[in-house]
């Protein structure tokens, strides 16, 4: 049975930072999802390049997205290129976070000058 990106993404959707009540996929985490016939690989970030749970996500992701009939192997690859940033959610997670689309871009463009 072949997988596609959507099963990918239902399953990212039960993955989260153990430190933010959001998961990976709203958070805007996921970079890119790649899938080789039995191979998925996938790009994430971090929401700060200092986050300690790092590691622990990546796993979360490899073994939740391996479990999926038709994945022998997920590689996740976690990147700061481009680093994160709160615009980067989905509405959904900002308004979860209390963030206002408005403080959101406010806030982008002040860190555009640190």
């Amino acid at each position: 049975m072949a997988i596609n990106k959507d099963q990918i993404v239902e399953i990212l959707k039960q993955c989260y930072d153990p430190e933010i009540p959001v998961d990976l996929w709203n958070l805007g985490l996921i970079y890119d999802i790649k899938i080789n016939e039995k191979i998925v690989d996938i790009i994430m970030s971090l929401t700060t390049p200092g986050c300690g749970m790092g590691q622990y996500m990546a796993e979360d992701i490899k073994n939740k997205v391996t479990s999926l009939d038709g994945v022998n192997e997920t590689n996740v690859q976690v990147t700061f290129d481009p680093p994160w940033s709160p615009e980067m959610m989905t509405d959904d997670a900002k308004e979860k976070l209390g963030f206002s689309p408005a403080k959101v871009q406010n806030e982008a463009s002040e860190n555009e000058w640190e």
